[in-house]
């Protein structure tokens, strides 16, 4: 790090013209990269994923979620013998060119109508693929009401529309642009009270900016190479504002403190260097190593979010260790010029026992026991209701919205046709039985427990395929779904097969049967993912610290960290305490499948991150007293804060999320703003202190032997009695 620090301050104005240089391209590059997003998704090798794509690929339609649509006489009579109705359903499925259409009318089935048959429903197929912009619903609406005959309601819904309802105006909540004002201006508020000068408030936000642009460079280059998917943009907007200021702030805080002990602007970048630049290598490289782990699961998209993910950390430590200790070096003591908060309110000091965090640090080494037990119970608590979260994508119910669409399910549910509607089975039926009657499979479905009703529409066959739709009694993506899809794939669907003509396969494919092999795909790899990760930055910090306690600690309290956030939202969304009270959500009984896997993505880096920044320092500590208690104290007085502000920066970041109108969205923003929260203070500011001081001087302990395999000195066991004085007496 000398060397570089060397490096840094002689050639700065070439680093500062290089980074200029990165910027501007960096720039462009992310408005040529906005064109080259994967918006799609696979499940290569599924049986149920490619018998939906050779489906899609011989009809035309039926990867994005069809669009439903519900008429239904006001006066209770027969809704199918009202003159006008069919031609209204007809001109819906005009609206979306090349849709296909499955209905009463083109199937002369029951399964489309109510039993006292004042209501149908009409399944309308956009063609096309599927992408995260989906499909417009408006036309299809537009075209249905105003064909609808007098006494007909007529509504569309369907998973698009009930979306596109919960992201409208009619849901209450801020804008995208309000939210990201409300978290910047939180985010400008802690720096202004971390700082208090306006130079070292705006170094994070322009090494930010730097890194997030040269990000985007990058990852324009490799979308030439492979596909990247579309989340990668916004895992760069989170990812890496969160790291860049993490790492600045560690940066700044340091050189501040140099400055404050009197060193001159080139002792104090070498000594910022040396410790807190260190320190930001081995946190970028936890960070990456979360988001790389990813490439072991077997889905090309989350891969592709894996290695592009990787280079937002990458990208952040570049900028954090050559352009932010060159413009240190240029302000040097100017750092604290320009004061627009008071210096008792942000100014660190170096007196013994002087400071919040001090103080904090002697009554946790005093009760060590006191304090590891109730951070414990904290964590036991939600890591209990961590591990009872049920992965899966968003019911019907639980989109939040008072639009048409929700208007449309309700008048599906009050007929009695059920939340199954929307997400139905559809069985693929190929070979040379596709070609005649299918109504000894019809009636084997209509007669599997969980199935309301089925039907085969003469639109939905072409050649040797054809498709039979089959509504389940529960919502396609409800854990009751489950049983159902077993029951279908190994007990009806084998049985009906081997009655139809040889050559003939039956495949149980739709949106349902899809959606739990994309749930088996991730979390079935998922042990896999936080083994390559817990072994890995295990042996990355057993290296950094000079430790085997040490790394085993952090690992073990990291995972603890993110099942208890897990928990948070276990408890707030699928189990209801407080989400319907404050966002009008009722209990989901479930985690939107994506969530868990982007959480784990985010939180286990930016967790790790805080974890290096203590014990960094506490290192330096013992290293320097040789007591256990002092270094303690001295790490966690030295980053309490920092620890305390960065957390505050992303929470302040994350949480607007939760303002937005999708339960997904309102999920994900809390368990993120939550885990954040919750680590910097009871797992950093109880637990971690605590169980070192418990610990003793087992913390420093390296064999000679891993030490060797890993190149670094090793670290005897020291001497059982500390030296003199002890956490009463540090700085």
């Amino acid at each position: 790090m000398d060397r570089l620090s060397d490096i840094v301050i002689r050639r700065r104005r070439w680093f500062f013209g290089i980074w200029v240089l990165l910027a501007a391209f960096g720039a462009f590059a992310s408005a040529q990269v906005a064109d080259r997003w994967l918006q799609t998704f696979s499940i290569p090798g599924d049986p149920t994923y490619e018998a939906n794509q050779r489906a899609f690929k011989t009809l035309g339609s039926g990867e994005i979620d069809p669009f439903v649509a519900v008429l239904h006489a006001k006066d209770g009579g027969d809704v199918t013998k009202v003159p006008g109705v069919e031609k209204a359903i007809q001109a819906a499925a005009a609206a979306a060119p090349g849709s296909r259409l499955n209905s009463y009318f083109t199937s002369r089935s029951d399964a489309y109508v109510s039993k006292d048959r004042s209501t149908t429903f009409a399944m309308i197929f956009p063609p096309g693929p599927a992408s995260f912009s989906g499909a417009s619903d408006v036309p299809v609406r537009e075209a249905l009401q105003a064909a609808a005959p007098p006494g007909v309601d007529a509504h569309v819904t369907g998973v698009l529309p009930l979306y596109a309802d919960s992201s409208s105006g009619q849901t209450e909540g801020p804008s995208v642009l309000v939210e990201t004002l409300i978290g910047g201006v939180g985010a400008l508020v802690i720096l202004l009270f971390t700082f208090g000068t306006l130079p070292a408030v705006l170094l994070p936000l322009v090494v930010a900016a730097a890194a997030i642009l040269q990000t985007f460079t990058l990852v324009w280059l490799l979308t030439y190479v492979t596909d990247v998917s579309i989340i990668v943009q916004f895992l760069i907007a989170l990812i890496g504002l969160g790291v860049a200021i993490d790492y600045s702030l560690l940066m700044i805080f340091r050189f501040r403190e140099e400055i404050r002990h009197g060193n001159d602007r080139d002792v104090a970048v070498r000594n910022t260097m040396r410790h807190a630049g260190r320190s930001v290598i081995v946190s970028g490289t936890t960070v990456a190593v979360g988001l790389l782990s990813m490439i072991i699961i077997p889905l090309p998209f989350i891969r592709s979010i894996g290695i592009g993910g990787m280079l937002i950390p990458a990208v952040s430590v570049v900028a954090a260790v050559t352009l932010l200790p060159a413009l240190l070096y240029v302000l040097g003591p100017r750092i604290n010029s320009l004061r627009v908060m008071p210096k008792v309110v942000v100014e660190g000091s170096d007196e013994i026992d002087a400071g919040l965090w001090n103080r904090w640090a002697r009554l946790v080494l005093r009760h060590p026991v006191i304090t590891a037990a109730g951070g414990t119970v904290i964590v036991g608590t939600l890591v209990f209701f961590g591990l009872q979260m049920n992965p899966s994508d968003a019911q019907a119910k639980d989109f939040p919205g008072r639009g048409d669409a929700h208007a449309g399910l309700t008048a599906l549910t009050d007929a009695g046709l059920g939340p199954g509607v929307v997400k139905p089975f559809e069985v693929v039926v190929e070979g040379p039985g596709a070609r005649g009657s299918l109504d000894g499979l019809v009636a084997a479905l209509e007669a599997t427990d969980g199935v309301a009703a089925a039907a085969a529409s003469p639109t939905s066959r072409k050649g040797d395929l054809a498709l039979v739709e089959a509504f389940p009694t529960v919502d396609g993506s409800s854990r009751e779904i489950r049983p159902i899809i077993s029951r279908l794939r190994d007990d009806t669907l084998p049985r009906v097969q081997a009655s139809l003509p040889a050559g003939t396969t039956l495949t149980l494919a739709g949106s349902p049967a899809q959606e739990r092999a994309f749930i088996s795909a991730v979390y079935g790899t998922f042990p896999w993912v936080l083994a390559f990760v817990v072994i890995l930055t295990f042996v990355l910090l057993m290296r950094a610290f000079r430790s085997l306690i040490l790394p085993f600690k952090a690992v073990l309290l990291n995972l603890a960290s993110l099942t208890a956030a897990y928990g948070i939202i276990v408890l707030i969304f699928q189990k209801g305490y407080g989400a319907e009270q404050i966002w009008n959500v009722p209990a989901t009984g479930s985690i939107i499948s994506w969530i868990p896997l982007m959480i784990f993505a985010f939180l286990f880096g930016l967790s790790m991150d805080y974890e290096v920044f203590m014990l960094t320092r506490m290192r330096e500590g013992f290293d320097e007293t040789r007591s256990t208690d002092r270094a303690v104290a001295l790490g966690l007085s030295r980053t309490g804060k920092l620890v305390t502000s960065a957390a505050l920066v992303l929470m302040f970041a994350f949480i607007v999320m939760a303002s937005g109108p999708g339960t997904d969205i309102k999920q994900f923003g809390i368990g993120l703003a939550a885990g954040i929260i919750f680590d910097a203070t009871v797992i950093r500011a109880l637990l971690a202190p605590s169980l070192m001081k418990l610990m003793g001087r087992w913390n420093w302990w390296l064999p000679a032997g891993p030490a060797r395999l890993l190149r670094v000195r090793p670290s005897p066991l020291p001497e059982a009695a500390e030296p003199a004085g002890d956490a009463e007496a540090t700085a």
